[in-house]
């Protein structure tokens, strides 16, 4: 099985760069190329989407051959013949198993936060991330194209799955936590089998809490922070607090936060009605969160804890666009509001171990057996003036229990002149998921033949019945090195078994398409990787890697029905087959925190891509179904996508200079397509290129940030709604200030969208509304933001 995997990462290359290549129409290589920077600057040179890279590139080539030849001089041959003590390479010291314990992962410190005031999910994807983006219209994080349920957040270790409920548009959940309550965010791009699991197919967005440490200094027994600031991107003002106190070995941290907002600001101008209107439609949010740890270390390296958390957000939105002066709209203006809600709740049992001992059978270890609760309530309450008179309203329940016990252990033991670092993980979870539609209006108790509005109106019923998943998840990696060697090879492999169980209820029973209980679902997937490394050096390490990846079908997914004859009709679909992934990873990191950078080229293949369509004629009678019978919308369901394919590019660079200046820059570059229908993969985001300046005293800093991001790709010709987005540039300036006056106390301040560019997030508008005025849809203009931050 390895062995095979060898093959695979080896010829990957050949056929990563055939794919690129084309994408460029330019003539494949007819040999496997090497490894370097050289080769990506050919790569930049044939595609003509990279060319602003080329500097960084010739900049990390110089690097590395300097390094290099600081290698060889080191190596020359000694008179001292000892050999050398067996050292497994790698300069991580993420927990073991955890995700950011792997050359693909980037970290975004507590720092980053505080410099690039980043409050949000747009704020780690605009510089810091240039990779990650968020889609506010499903409220999914989106890796190299692939986002909602294949895209993994985790907090402390623990998933926190993305909530679709696909039937009424209803989804989000990932976004539920406080960034003034994190330390760090940790990204994998791409799936990898050992560490993440079902739903990590694009890649794993890892959040890590506050823990009593970051707040309390070295040589103190107590530390605290408190934050306060103003977004203008949303008007929002945002305060938090954190304190921490530890008593011998014991440890308590207390924190909280709240904002409260309006909603994210387009570049429009028009505060009209309806489609005509450009400027975003008045709401209101209210947000808070509150942490809490206790930590115990006893004797022997041992730490037990307890972790509770609570996130509420609720907002309201006057939904101008959705509201007239005449037919046929059916809202006068101040008589449609929408709701959304979204809440989170953990409890936790931590447990973390590091041994005091060579002779320890385990070197280091975690564990948190916990519960989360997620919830969202999509809704809406109006008066229809047109049509069945009268008021009318609708709350879209999700609900999300979680049980599980998650942990790694390591243990790292000799072989003769190899050594193997054993990382064992585990992974087990019971979920019951829950939703229901309540809601009231004019319409009586049917049936409603002239009038569509009622027809339409599927409320008081359950469009999933309540299902229980059961998940076991075991995954072991060995990374042997080998003595006097900084060759390493990581083979791994991950078991995981899903199972979902799907129970009647009344609600279900009360759905207006009258569906059956379906069958249901279990199935078991085995997921191996393989990692090569080389450590050049301290400063520079290349690998290459294949890994597979496993996601089950969702429960909404395969046991959804919504909608009735006379109107159109959405389905689950029982018989989906579990998704897989094999992907392919060429890799470099160079340098260190001064100057360094990070080079990655990919490509991952899929099967079995789950996605709806509309079925046609003979495909709707095979199901028992007559198309006539839905003439609103027709009959849609999820069905399996054979081939898909996502490849590109990322890479990034930094150098700090003696004197204070510093400069970095970055890009994300992926191309997906359906090698079943021959388009491409609308979710896959276009190019984009950061590039950052700045100069740093020990007091005071300045800095410039500019964004750039091609136009998205034409119309793939399957119909339904696209929106082509523009390129476009965007210029941020910054600064900070630490007064000597006051200990402790820091000033940023920032003017994004200098220039006041109208533009387009893609990620979030490409299925958008056509009728709706497109500067409706576009982020905020010139904006300001400013944050206070004591530490104490």
């Amino acid at each position: 099985m390895f062995s095979n995997g060898v093959n695979k990462a080896f010829s990957a290359s050949r056929h990563i760069l055939a794919r690129i290549e084309r994408a460029a129409a330019f003539p494949v290589r007819s040999r496997v190329p090497t490894v370097s920077c050289a080769l990506f600057e050919r790569i930049v040179m044939v595609t003509r989407r990279l060319r602003s890279t080329l500097t960084t590139c010739t900049a990390l080539a110089v690097f590395s051959l300097a390094y290099g030849a600081s290698a060889q001089q080191t190596t020359q041959p000694q008179a001292d013949t000892t050999l050398r003590p067996i050292v497994l390479k790698g300069k991580r010291t993420a927990q073991p198993g955890g995700v950011a314990d792997t050359p693909l992962a980037t970290t975004t410190t507590q720092q980053d936060f505080e410099n690039k005031q980043i409050t949000n999910l747009e704020d780690l994807g605009r510089v810091a991330e240039p990779g990650v983006n968020f889609n506010r219209t499903t409220g999914a994080v989106s890796i190299r194209g692939l986002e909602g349920n294949r895209v993994l957040t985790t907090i402390d270790g623990i998933p926190a799955p993305f909530i679709d409920d696909v039937t009424r548009n209803a989804s989000g959940g990932v976004d539920a936590f406080d960034f003034g309550s994190l330390s760090g965010a940790d990204v994998i791009r791409g799936a990898d089998s050992s560490r993440a699991g079902p739903g990590a197919l694009g890649g794993v967005l890892g959040l890590r809490t506050l823990e009593a440490e970051d707040l309390i200094g070295q040589g103190r027994d107590w530390g605290g922070i408190a934050r306060t600031g103003f977004d203008g991107a949303d008007l929002s003002g945002f305060g938090s607090v954190g304190v921490a106190k530890k008593i011998e070995n014991t440890s308590i941290l207390f924190q909280g936060g709240y904002k409260k907002g309006q909603a994210r600001q387009t570049n429009g101008s028009n505060d009209g009605l309806y489609t005509t209107r450009t400027e975003a439609n008045p709401s209101l949010y209210d947000q808070y969160n509150l942490l809490f740890k206790l930590r115990h270390e006893f004797d022997g390296g041992h730490t037990f804890g307890i972790t509770a958390e609570r996130f509420r957000r609720d907002r309201d939105t006057d939904s101008r666009t959705l509201q007239f002066t005449a037919a046929p709209v059916q809202y006068r203006p101040g008589d449609y509001d929408a709701i959304k809600d979204t809440d989170r709740d953990r409890v936790s049992l931590d447990y973390k171990f590091q041994s005091q001992s060579a002779d320890s059978p385990i070197d280091n270890a975690w564990a948190s057996f916990y519960y989360m609760k997620q919830y969202t309530l999509d809704g809406y309450r109006g008066i229809r003036s047109v049509s069945v008179l009268g008021p009318i309203g609708r709350d879209n329940d999700y609900e999300q229990k979680s049980f599980g016990l998650i942990g790694a252990m390591d243990k790292t033991v000799e072989f003769g002149t190899t050594a193997h670092k054993f990382t064992f993980g585990f992974d087990l979870a019971r979920i019951g998921i829950e939703q229901y539609s309540s809601g009231f209006d004019n319409c009586g108790p049917g049936p409603f033949p002239p009038f569509n509005a009622c027809n339409n109106l599927h409320t008081n019923q359950a469009d999933t019945p309540k299902v229980a998943t059961s998940r076991i998840g075991l995954y072991l990696d060995d990374q042997i090195s080998f003595e006097n060697s900084a060759f390493t090879v990581t083979p791994g492999i991950r078991l995981d078994w899903v199972k979902h169980d799907p129970k009647m209820t009344p609600e279900y029973d009360r759905n207006a398409s009258n569906p059956s209980l379906p069958s249901g679902f279990e199935d078991f997937g085995i997921s191996p990787k393989l990692r090569l490394g080389y450590d050049v050096n301290d400063d520079v390490e290349i690998f290459a890697q294949y890994a597979a990846g496993f996601r089950a079908p969702t429960a909404g997914e395969m046991f959804s029905s919504f909608g009735a004859t006379g109107t159109y009709l959405r389905l689950g679909n029982p018989d989906l087959e579990t998704e897989t992934s094999n992907g392919f990873e060429l890799g470099t990191n160079l340098g260190d925190e001064k100057f360094g950078g990070r080079i990655n080229l990919f490509y991952n293949r899929y099967k079995n891509f789950i996605d709806p369509r509309s079925l046609t004629a003979a495909e709707a009678a095979a199901l028992g179904y007559n198309i006539a019978d839905y003439p609103q919308g027709g009959i849609s369901r999820y069905q399996n996508i054979a081939d898909v394919e996502i490849f590109g590019v990322e890479a990034s660079v930094h150098k700090l200079f003696d004197n204070g200046f510093r400069v970095s820059g970055g890009l994300a570059y992926a191309r997906g397509n359906d090698l079943s229908t021959h388009t491409f993969l609308r979710s896959v985001p276009p190019l984009k290129v950061v590039a950052s300046a700045g100069y740093d005293t020990e007091t005071w800093g300045v800095g410039v940030d500019w964004m750039g991001v091609r136009s998205s790709l034409n119309n793939d010709g399957l119909g339904g709604t696209y929106f082509k987005t523009p390129g476009y540039g965007i210029f941020d300036l910054t600064a900070w200030w630490e007064p000597e006056q006051v200990k402790g106390l820091k000033i940023n301040a920032g003017i994004y969208n200098v220039f006041d560019r109208t533009y387009y997030d893609y990620s979030t508008v490409r299925q958008n509304s056509a009728t709706q005025s497109r500067e409706f849809y576009s982020e905020p203009g010139r904006t300001f933001k400013v944050s206070l931050t004591q530490r104490f």
